[in-house]
């Protein structure tokens, strides 16, 4: 079976990787919807709801302190040096990622478009002011909500909350990636969250081929080439025949 997967990696065209919560795990970060999800300890439709923000921004920065103020602490896995080292090999040609984690930058992947965002810069809601991760950590550890230094407004992260718009160009380099892909790799993605749930439907609509490696079933199994429900195995066994 990966003597095939190899065969459709090597004579792809366009392969992109679109990954989700699973991916992080292996290096100790929750998922959302999984068998120790967060949703299991947090409400997390409230933390991440835009307008219960600006209502209530406290419940945000504490709620998220340990699982986004914290991700320092957390290192690449198996599967984010694994898709950093295709693209090195010209094998993969982006990744889209649903993660606001940061760790397939930090695993050297170059080309990632992140779908959610990222705390990796925070800006101010009423002047723009933007302010690095690093900038913002220490306030958010010693129990403080971040007020702009220039306007005393409030500072949001750039990540997207229930209720926002994606970014525009984000969307839009995805869309391209998706549109040249013939192959694509879908990893810890329970492909639920929109848009991204349709981009498998999309590639697999016009011809190309889906490989979907994820611990729980997923809409779009029934479109996927193959599937496999292991990502550490799926990626060491990838690794020995690449």
């Amino acid at each position: 079976m990966f003597n095939k997967l190899k065969d459709l990696l090597n004579n792809s065209k366009h392969t992109i990787a679109l990954t989700g919560a699973g991916v992080s795990t292996l290096s100790g970060i929750r998922d959302f919807r999984g068998k120790n999800g967060l949703y299991k300890d947090f409400d997390a439709d409230k933390i991440f709801d835009i307008n219960y923000f600006f209502q209530e921004p406290t419940y945000y920065y504490t709620q998220t302190k340990e699982f986004i103020y914290s991700l320092d602490k957390y290192q690449p896995n198996i599967i984010h040096q694994t898709l950093a080292k295709l693209e090195q090999k010209n094998i993969i040609h982006a990744v889209l990622t649903q993660n606001i984690d940061m760790l397939h930058t930090k695993a050297g992947s170059r080309k990632v478009i992140e779908l959610h965002g990222s705390p990796q810069y925070h800006y101010c809601t009423d002047c723009q002011k933007r302010y690095s991760f690093a900038e913002i950590v220490p306030l958010v550890q010693s129990a403080k909500v971040p007020y702009c230094d220039q306007c005393g407004g409030l500072i949001k992260p750039d990540i997207v909350f229930f209720g926002d718009f994606l970014n525009a160009k984000t969307l839009t380099s995805a869309n391209i990636e998706v549109a040249k892909a013939d192959l694509m790799l879908v990893l810890g993605s329970s492909l639920i969250v929109q848009p991204a749930g349709y981009f498998p439907q999309t590639v697999a609509r016009k011809g190309g081929k889906v490989i979907i490696v994820n611990e729980m079933p997923t809409p779009a199994d029934k479109l996927a080439e193959m599937c496999f429900s292991d990502l550490q195995e799926f990626c060491e066994k990838l690794n020995a025949v690449l």
